[in-house]
């Protein structure tokens, strides 16, 4: 009979004397894990990879997310970059910039944008090539793409030697643009554009911690970085070093210079020059600015303290223009 400690076999437990304990183990069952982690902190959580998606499409430089604003995934490790979105594709094609083919996803619905980029890309000669909807996505590392992107090759850097050796070989003194610090492609490209507009014979930037030819480079020269050789340094105080042994005088540009622009002697803007330009916020490094034969200066008529790099380039690229050729 269940229960019954007195039938044949059965064993009943004293009561007296220590009961043996679980070690804590039931105590650690009982107290829990703690509170619960945050949608965005769970890993596979849908929030928690929205989270990462958008840390890595700030990471890349990503401009919207909305209809219309595509963005350039950053290069490979091969240099190649990619353009994605209508209107930065058309964007792209209409400045011309070199690319090497034009994907269109399959089975695309066609509007004006992209009638006219399967128009510009069919004059320029373009590779066109139809591609499922996850290819583009993987090629484009997800961005919005809006089923059509633009692969552009990598840009074919000069050594900072040859712009020198090419503008003696044409007979002419060399006059070079260098950048140090400059980050944002933009800056590049309008400097390009303007080194163009005035004579310069290349421009020169470092190779690392800069802004290089990114697509956005190329549009923001309007066509002149197929005319100005740009080149990367990979020490860019030994090359101001290198010019400077070759006869050329290193002028640099900054807002607190010794001389100002308008001052600025002509014997010295007419023979061998390299103009350096400092980067958007913190200016000249130490070592290139001691490398610098002399530091000149925009005077300003306001209480503006400095101006965008691109803008400060250009007007000092015009000055010593027209010293050079008066």
């Amino acid at each position: 009979m269940a229960g019954n400690s007195k039938r044949k076999g059965a064993i009943r437990k004293s009561s007296k004397g220590p009961l043996v304990g679980s070690g804590g183990r039931g105590k650690q069952r009982l107290e829990g894990r703690g509170p619960t982690p945050k949608a965005e902190e769970r890993t596979k959580h849908p929030a928690a990879k929205r989270k990462r998606s958008a840390e890595r499409a700030a990471a890349k430089g990503a401009t919207g997310r909305g209809p219309g604003k595509g963005v350039s995934r950053p290069r490979d490790r091969d240099g190649i970059e990619w353009v994605a979105g209508r209107n930065s594709v058309l964007e792209c094609l209409r400045a011309e910039i070199p690319a090497s083919a034009l994907y269109v996803q399959q089975y695309v619905e066609t509007d004006d944008r992209l009638k006219e980029i399967l128009l510009l890309a069919n004059q320029q000669g373009m590779s066109l090539l139809e591609s499922p909807r996850g290819e583009l996505d993987r090629m484009t590392d997800g961005a919005v793409h809006q089923g059509v992107a633009l692969r552009i090759p990598a840009y074919a850097y000069a050594e900072p030697e040859d712009i020198f050796d090419d503008a003696i070989a044409n007979k002419v003194q060399p006059f070079i643009v260098a950048l140090d610090g400059v980050t944002d492609p933009r800056n590049l490209g309008a400097v390009i554009r303007s080194a163009a507009a005035f004579g310069a014979d290349g421009v020169v930037v470092p190779e690392r911690r800069a802004a290089g030819m990114t697509a956005s480079a190329w549009k923001t020269s309007a066509g002149a970085a197929s005319r100005v050789p740009v080149a990367r340094a990979t020490n860019l105080t030994r090359t101001l070093v290198a010019y400077r042994k070759a006869g050329c005088s290193i002028i640099g540009l900054d807002s607190d210079g010794d001389i100002e622009l308008s001052d600025f002697p002509a014997n010295i803007a007419t023979g061998p020059i390299v103009l350096v330009v400092g980067g958007e916020a913190t200016g000249m490094s130490r070592l290139v600015r001691e490398s610098c034969d002399s530091i000149i200066s925009i005077p300003m008529f306001d209480e503006t303290e400095s101006l965008n790099a691109g803008v400060a380039a250009g007007i000092a690229l015009y000055e010593i223009a027209r010293l050079r050729q008066p």
